[in-house]
């Protein structure tokens, strides 16, 4: 990220759940589309590292990523990817493969791409044929030399479908063949002749025999041969994987010729096979493509089936379902017939199909590693799951992999000691962030689930070091309290002691038909578990028993356990809104959350303040605004609480202990701003000083001096204009050599660092640092809290953005000061 000066200590995001999303790289890196940016991550590395960058060109959901095969005379990598956004993106890598940068976007296609598939032709420069399949019923073919991707050809899908898969190959050298399947019951061959002056591929068969959508198609060649056969397996939404041949010459394979039954025996009912040799010609030479085999065993559709061949020219196949499992086939080096050697992920009794935390709602996509010791698949949640192979004791292992929200991120918070961070997202969860200690890698991890919810979350606070309060699109808000289980694995990994881990309850969970988690108590691994009645309001899924030995790991949880066992039990709820949550805000000493609700009128834009000691509401509400208030903020001695809103005017209410009302209205500004306020914050300073971000593109900061009366008034002392609306302040906890640090970031996705001197009329923007954007708007800012005591030379700026991604960005104290 250019100087060491700032770098991005942890990168979380989730996934797409799209089938050709992701592709894992024969040097090791996986890049996976995740919002509108794409991820890269090195699987195997040890310790594991996590995301180690995110690249952004696309406007829109990524769907289709695909590395261009790795040459050794190559000092580049490239990959091509696909988007909602309807462009094609070229990217090629520096040397170490960690930085790519967008070296062309084409937009010849007319809706979002779905699907890209390449293969390598001979000759030198480098070069590529690359196929791709879109939205727009179209599929187009372009070469790729010399850095440029040239469109050679676009097919009109007849009859017409949505291409969702397709894969490309080369037979008897100079044979290109393509197959493609999507949104029909059948898989289209193409052929093109690769010696003719123009690239021009024809339909020449169509395989009929899958009863729905075919999601994933691959080819492989069956030997290392130039004149083998190739095979092509076709997944389906049948719950049917189907394996087709691809033979040179007039003569039909053996196994047809004779008559043999593909299927062993294995009829559909009220299904006969259909085993129709199709004839191919192209570029003068004679082909055919014969049915050979139907793998059965997925419960659920089929979203992928991959291949890979091994040293020994072993062929695998890797198949990912909704049926919560991945499966290994192989061919029985006897019979022939294909079976499955391997079966990965979730046993059907533990699928708990009822809750929001047991139906993880199966695997997307499926991923070998180059030399196939390794898989990595891609679930419902975004996250990704991973195993190695064991070849001593002929299993595979499962391993620590990645996780992350699925959508924006809405609300980041530090505890108040700053060992972990909340995060809170429009994918309905809560999650809980810490550094993995244990392990001198020191490295970020997600550690704990403590909320599934039915509803969009908005806001988060921590009210401690064990309780948090979180606010959604429903009218109340609930108050978690840290499960003895998830303090117990807290403090093995992230060395965080808790004292009061007696009083606290063993672990939650989340009855069949509510949205309140549960305190439960853990379960000895051998007591037996009760069946489920679903008409049972209270009755618990028992895929979510939490068991002892569940969070008694080493490792940072993997996504089984994170979705089940990690959640945190309710504490409280606490009512008073009519709409939906909107912003909440905790104190400092954690006694009093404020907190505010979607507004069009001033009766709904009320502050409601409620104590935590009963969790009473302290009334009457604190009346200020006359739309939805954005943003709550206390100040740091919590004598003052700061809101703004989106009738362009802040407020300030003041703290009396005496009096019932606790705060009262010291000043309100109707013309704060020229448009609404999105963000506020306080500089750790007295007499007090805040930041105001508005849409008007405007940080405008507001200094306090004491009136006769000893009542402070605010008054603007300085403005500082940004290239878009500012959606998101924050200021560091502690001052840096007299000045203070305030992070902006913008509805571009910009974040920019910026110095104030002591009385706040003057603002530096220091020199702006690559990496530190995003490639949507900016949800959420929040320094790391810092102890004067202990300030280290390290400060760290949490990011929440709404393209899903979570950002932790570390600044050296010497950038800080530098300017």
């Amino acid at each position: 990220m250019g100087t060491k000066q700032v770098s991005a200590e942890y990168l979380s995001t989730g996934a797409n759940r799209q089938t050709s999303v992701a592709d894992w790289s024969a040097s090791g890196l996986l890049a996976f589309g995740a919002d509108a940016n794409i991820a890269l991550w090195r699987p195997t590395l040890c310790p594991p590292r996590g995301i180690e960058n995110l690249l952004s060109g696309h406007k829109e959901t990524v769907k289709a990523v695909l590395f261009l095969p790795e040459d050794t005379r190559d000092d580049a990598s490239y990959i091509v990817s696909g988007s909602d956004d309807k462009t094609l993106i070229l990217w090629k890598s520096d040397q170490e493969r960690r930085h790519f940068e967008a070296i062309q976007t084409s937009s010849e296609h007319t809706g979002p791409v779905n699907c890209v598939s390449s293969v390598r032709i001979a000759g030198p420069p480098a070069n590529w044929i690359i196929a791709t399949g879109a939205a727009d019923a179209t599929l187009k073919i372009w070469s790729f030399e010399n850095d440029q991707l040239q469109l050679l050809q676009s097919i009109k899908t007849t009859p017409k479908f949505f291409p969702l898969a397709i894969s490309l190959s080369i037979i008897d050298g100079d044979v290109l063949i393509l197959a493609a399947a999507g949104t029909r019951e059948t898989v289209q061959i193409l052929t093109a002749d690769l010696m003719a002056s123009t690239i021009d591929f024809s339909v020449q068969a169509t395989l009929h025999g899958h009863e729905g959508w075919v999601r994933s198609l691959s080819f492989t060649r069956e030997s290392n041969s130039k004149n083998g056969d190739l095979l092509l397996a076709s997944a389906s939404q049948d719950k049917y994987i189907r394996i087709w041949r691809v033979h040179q010459g007039t003569e039909l394979p053996a196994l047809v010729a004779s008559g043999s039954d593909p299927l062993s025996g294995a009829f559909l009912p009220g299904k006969s096979p259909s085993n129709k040799a199709h004839r191919l010609r192209a570029a003068g030479k004679d082909f055919s493509v014969t049915f050979e085999a139907l793998l059965l065993g997925h419960e659920d559709w089929i979203y992928s089936a991959r291949w890979h061949t091994h040293v020994d020219s072993k062929l695998q196949l890797l198949s990912s379902s909704a049926d919560n499992s991945l499966a290994i086939w192989e061919a029985d080096p006897t019979s022939g017939i294909w079976v499955s050697t391997a079966r990965l992920g979730e046993i059907s009794r533990e699928k708990g199909a009822t809750t929001a935390t047991g139906s993880t709602g199966g695997f997307w996509t499926g991923l070998w590693s180059s030399d196939g010791k390794a898989v990595a698949c891609l679930g419902r949640t975004g996250s990704w799951r991973r195993w190695d192979y064991n070849s001593d004791a002929d299993n595979w292992k499962p391993c620590v992999a990645i996780t992350g929200h699925t959508k924006a991120v809405t609300g980041v918070a530090w505890s108040k000691s700053g060992d972990y961070l909340l995060s809170t997202s429009s994918d309905q969860t809560s999650r809980l962030h810490a550094k993995w200690t244990a392990t001198n890698s020191g490295t970020w991890h997600e550690m704990s689930r403590p909320q599934i919810h039915g509803y969009d979350l908005n806001c988060i606070d921590s009210l401690g070091d064990t309780q948090f309060v979180s606010g959604a699109d429903e009218k109340l808000m609930r108050v978690f309290s840290e499960p003895k289980a998830v303090a117990t694995l807290l403090k093995q990994l992230a060395g965080l002691d808790n004292k009061n881990v007696h009083n606290m309850p063993d672990a939650a969970n989340m009855p069949v038909l509510g949205l309140s988690n549960k305190a439960i108590d853990t379960v000895d691994d051998d007591q037996e578990i009760q069946p489920i009645d679903d008409r049972d309001r209270e009755a618990m899924d028992p895929a979510s028993i939490v068991k002892k030995s569940y969070l008694e790991i080493d490792h940072p949880p993997f996504e089984e356990t994170l979705s089940r066992h990690t959640l945190w039990p309710e504490a409280e709820k606490l009512y008073g809104h009519g709409y939906e949550i909107s912003c909440l805000a905790a104190s400092h000493d954690g006694k009093l959350v404020a907190s505010a609700c979607k507004a069009s009128s001033t009766n709904h834009a009320v502050i409601r303040l409620f104590e935590t000691e009963r969790w009473t509401e302290i009334r009457p509400p604190l009346v200020a605004h006359s739309l939805t208030a954005t943003r709550l903020r206390f100040s740091s001695d919590d004598q003052y609480l700061l809101s703004v809103g989106r009738d362009r005017q802040w407020a300030v209410f003041e703290r009396h202990t005496s009096e019932d009302a606790m705060y009262t209205l010291l000043q309100s500004n109707p013309k704060g701003h020229s448009r609404m306020i999105l963000d506020a914050a306080w500089a750790p300073c007295k007499p007090p000083l805040f930041a105001t971000a508005g849409r008007d593109k405007q940080v405008r900061l507001w200094s306090s001096t004491a009136s006769e009366d000893g009542k402070l008034h605010f008054s603007q002392s300085a403005a500082f204009p940004c290239s878009g609306p500012v959606t998101a302040v924050d200021f560091l906890p502690v001052d840096v050599n007299g000045s203070f640090v305030l992070a902006v970031g913008t509805e571009a996705g910009k974040i920019s660092i910026c110095l104030l001197n002591a009385d706040g009329t003057n603002i530096t923007k220091l020199q702006p640092q690559a990496g530190l954007s995003l490639s949507k708007t900016v949800l959420q800012l929040a320094w790391r809290p810092i102890k004067r005591a202990d300030a280290s030379t390290t400060c760290t700026l949490a990011v929440a953005g709404a393209d899903s991604s979570l950002r932790l960005f570390s600044f050296d104290e010497s950038y800080l000061r530098a300017n």
